[in-house]
Order: structure tokens, then C-alpha cells, then sequence
């Protein structure tokens, strides 16, 4: 009898050894005379598990992790004794906590297999949808109350809604992967582990607004989705998923790191072949998107939940959650963090239960001093404000955001005042230096923490500090900009000790 086993392709588990571990299980089973099959999986997020070994039995799949090619051996006639199990992958407190709508196949399906994918539901959303026809396809998105999971949250159904009601000869659905907020990775995951997802919810938004072809734009730092990603267009080609049969076609672009590009207007100038620099709005792009036609721009997380949406019925999505936001969000924990992956749960979970019940607290075994959520320019929360409930208006009154979902762990040790010098360098350099609040604003922010941290006229450095920072919020073309004194501002407000010169210590005697 041919064994089974599931090793993750994931670039995560990659980058820890899952290919070393793949091929030892291949030569050790072959040394032995043992047949197997190795099937390459994405992940199922729980990094500090990775490179997690499943094993087919007769009660489900069975993981060992974290593995190593040493461990070959043992797993090829391993059982609960082996120091390294786990149990059912779906019992695992990490998972089992979690509810998973979007990543549902991320880790249990060949991902590059549709046959695989059709066997796990695949295909469903974009069957209901052609059944139902545009208008009530459109309604079905807007009545589930899903919001944009790239940072804005805005409601995905008004933004089809505006693309379809537009006239024009040709429209387009844009699919923004220029994933670069710190502590991200759920689109790469995505891209890696369910790119049909992806495919299928990027056909739904074109027969709902209208649209024959689509783009996806993929970060150059993620070679692994960008490969996955155009092989699995290729064979919903072949298939007939897409292509003229399908009405519907996607292109790949792959960008050029500019973190700016992850802002929609700079994304579309960049796939028109131009510098990626941030267009004033109006015109919005669901009017005046790419190459001047209306244009649904979404992120990946927001296009591959879709399907689940039209399978499953908008009442089924917006049961979860709380408030405005409704549904799932994919959370990902990162930085100093002892549990760090993806965790996909309804909005409503307080931060603190995300990083201490969840994350396990520290890596270092520290207390937990600040986090970090929304990426780059998201704001710093002490542990006073564990207390907010993950939701885009909670995060809000309390001046955050929650962005792409990232979430930064930070020890005791951290200095908060060269996080905030970070926020402003990381503006300077990643500017597309279209507007001036942003350009120079950054450029002096830098400038002026430097003096404040050399203890140079702190009181009035501070106070240039908060009133440049309102000028970049109030006066930037985007949000790069607009939302670099997040991290400023948050730093100074709830660690203002790290802003005070400390004495240099006195030898004694």
C-alpha cells in the first residue's frame, strides 16, 4: 500500500527546510523499498510548525512538526509515540480555534491540481453566480457586507456596483498582490496554496460588473506566487476556467518593489508601463481606472473570499463579525511573537487575545511592551489598549488601523522613538515624491527625531514633530503620507519615555 504524505510548498515552510525534508522522505522511502507518494501542499499557516509533515492514515491526516531531514526515518513508521506529533491537523488549538472561510483548501489542497480544488468546493461561487446573472450577483456581494481586506475597507459591493453602472466599451478587474506591509503574508499564501481561488473570484467580479479581462500585479519579492500563480493561469486556460470559452482572461504583471504601488492609482500607472506614482482622484478608478476604463480594484484576500460568498449565500458571510465589519479576516501574527501564522477568525476578537492567547506572548519570553497593527504605517497599541476589538471603527476611535491585517509583537526592549524614526525614514525612501507633505515632510521628520534623540531642544522638536505630522495627514495625496504619523504619533503618545534623552550612567567612585 502506497503511503501519503503532505509536505507544504509554501515559501514560508521553503525557506526552513520543507524541500530538504521532501526529498530525504523521497530517498530514505526508496532506500528502504517503500512506495510513497509526496504530495506538495501550500501551508496551513502555523509557522513555527513549519516544515509540518501530514501523513495519510485511516482517521485523517496525522502531522509531525517541525521537521527536519533527519527526521525522515522516523516519519515513514511514526505514530503517536513520535516526539515529534501532533495529531489531527484540525484539532490543533491554532486551528481549531480558527474559522476558516477564505483559507479553507490553503494547506489540504494540491494547489496546483483542479480537480483537487473542485473536489474541495472550487468552483461553486462562479457556478451560483452564472445562475444568478450580473445584478444579482452584485447584490449578493453587497448584501454579505464584505469590505476591502487590503487596508481601506471599503465596501467591495458599492465599489462593483459603481464599475457596472459606468459606461464604457471595455472594463477591467485589477487584483492588487503588491503585498508590503511588515508582518503580511496572507496573499503570498494564498497565491502559493489556493491561486484557483483567486482565479475564480476575479471571474465573478468580471461577469458582475461586466468585465473581460483582468491583472493581477505580484510583488517581485514573491517568485514563488508569481511562479504558482502563472501556472495555475495556464491551466484554468487549458481547462477552459478561462479564456474565450470563459469570457474572461487574466494577465499577470509583476511589479518592481516600489511599496507605493500597493496604492491603487500607483498599481495602475505602473501596469500602464509608467513610473508608479499616485494619481490625484477624482476621477476614481471604478470610473477612470486602467487605461482611462472603469476598473474594480481589489486585493486578493477580498477577490478569493467571493466565491465562499456566492456558494455559501451573503446571509451565511454576514452572521460573522461585528458592526461594519462582517466576515472573516485572515490575521497574521508576526515579529516577537511565540505562535506566529495566519489566523482566520470573525472580526470582534480583542487584540489581546490575538497576542496573548493566540500568539502565546513573546518568542523571547518577555513581556509583551507594544504591537504593531496595519503594517508600516499602522499605529503602535501598548498593552492598555489590548482591550480593542479587532474591527475596522474600534480600531479607528482609538486611532489605529487595522490595514491589511499584519500584527508586529514587541518586547520590552523595543525603542519606540526609533520606531517612529523607521515610520518616517520608510516614508522618505518608499515616496513616490508626487506631492510635498510627503516628499519633504518625511524627509524632515527624519531630521528632526535625529535631533530629539541626539537631546537638541527636545520640547520644541516635539512639537515640530506633531505639527508636521499633521500637516502629512491632512495635506498627502495618499495614504503613504496620510498615514505615516500613525506610527509617529502612537509612539509618542504611549511611550513618551523613549522620547526623553536618557543621562549617560556615571562611573562609580
Amino acid at each position: 500500500m502506497t503511503m501519503r504524505f503532505f509536505v507544504p510548498r509554501d515559501a514560508a515552510a521553503r525557506a526552513v527546510g520543507a524541500d530538504r525534508v521532501a526529498a530525504a522522505l523521497h530517498d530514505e522511502a526508496r532506500r528502504r523499498g517503500i512506495e510513497i507518494q509526496i504530495m506538495r501542499t501550500g501551508s496551513r499557516g502555523l509557522f513555527w510548525l513549519e516544515p509540518m509533515v501530514e501523513v495519510e492514515t485511516q482517521d485523517g491526516r496525522i502531522a509531525f512538526g517541525p521537521a527536519k531531514p533527519g527526521d525522515a526515518p522516523g516519519l515513514l513508521t511514526a505514530g503517536a509515540s513520535h516526539p515529534l506529533y501532533l495529531g489531527r491537523p484540525e484539532d490543533i488549538p491554532f486551528l481549531k480555534r480558527q474559522t476558516r472561510l477564505t483559507f479553507a483548501r490553503c494547506g489540504i489542497v494540491d494547489p496546483l491540481s483542479l480537480a483537487d480544488w473542485r473536489a474541495h468546493g472550487g468552483g461553486r461561487g462562479l457556478e451560483r453566480a452564472r445562475s444568478l446573472g450580473a445584478a444579482a450577483t452584485l447584490q449578493e456581494v453587497a448584501k454579505s457586507g464584505l469590505r476591502g481586506r487590503g487596508g481601506a475597507g471599503f465596501p467591495t459591493g458599492i465599489k462593483w456596483e459603481t464599475v457596472a453602472d459606468t459606461v464604457a466599451d471595455r472594463k477591467y478587474v485589477v487584483c492588487n498582490a503588491d503585498e508590503g506591509d511588515s508582518g503580511t503574508f496572507a496573499d503570498r499564501m494564498l497565491l502559493e496554496g489556493d491561486p484557483f481561488a483567486l482565479i475564480e473570484g476575479m471571474a465573478i467580479a468580471g461577469l458582475a460588473v461586466g468585465a473581460a479581462k483582468g491583472f493581477v500585479y505580484i510583488r517581485s519579492e514573491y517568485p514563488d506566487a508569481v511562479r504558482t500563480f502563472e501556472r495555475a493561469v495556464s491551466l484554468a486556460e487549458a481547462d477552459g476556467l478561462l479564456g474565450a470559452a470563459a469570457g474572461f482572461d487574466i494577465e499577470v504583471r509583476v511589479g518592481a518593489g516600489a511599496y507605493v504601488c500597493g496604492e491603487e492609482t500607483a498599481l495602475l500607472e505602473s501596469i500602464e508601463g509608467k513610473r508608479g506614482q499616485v494619481r490625484a482622484k477624482p476621477p476614481l478608478p471604478a470610473h477612470k481606472g486602467l487605461f482611462g476604463r472603469p476598473t474594480v480594484v481589489n486585493n486578493v484576500v477580498t477577490l478569493a473570499t467571493v466565491p465562499w460568498i456566492l456558494a455559501e449565500g451573503a446571509e451565511a458571510y454576514s452572521v460573522l463579525g461585528m458592526g461594519r465589519s462582517r466576515g472573516t479576516m485572515p490575521i497574521q501574527l508576526a515579529g516577537n511573537v511565540r505562535h506566529g501564522g495566519l489566523f482566520e477568525t470573525a472580526f470582534g476578537v480583542t487584540l489581546g487575545e490575538l497576542v496573548d492567547g493566540i500568539g502565546g506572548g513573546t518568542r523571547s519570553g518577555r513581556p509583551v511592551r507594544a504591537v504593531q497593527v496595519g503594517g508600516p504605517l499602522g499605529a503602535y497599541f501598548p498593552r492598555a489598549l489590548f482591550d480593542t476589538a479587532f474591527d475596522y471603527e474600534a480600531f479607528a476611535a482609538r486611532d489605529g488601523l487595522i490595514g491589511h491585517g499584519g500584527i508586529v509583537v514587541f518586547d520590552e526592549t523595543v525603542d519606540m522613538m526609533r520606531q517612529a524614526g523607521f515610520a518616517m525614514e520608510f516614508c522618505a525612501i518608499e515616496s513616490c515624491g508626487k506631492c510635498t507633505p510627503c516628499r519633504i515632510g518625511s524627509t524632515r521628520g527624519v531630521e528632526t527625531l535625529d535631533r530629539i534623540r541626539r537631546g537638541e531642544r527636545v520640547a520644541a522638536n516635539l512639537e515640530l514633530i506633531e505639527d508636521l505630522c499633521q500637516t502629512m495627514k491632512f495635506g498627502s495625496l495618499c495614504a503613504l503620507g496620510g498615514f505615516t504619523p500613525y506610527p509617529v504619533m502612537s509612539a509618542l503618545r504611549h511611550f513618551p519615555e523613549d522620547f526623553v534623552r536618557r543621562a549617560p550612567a556615571v562611573a562609580a567612585g
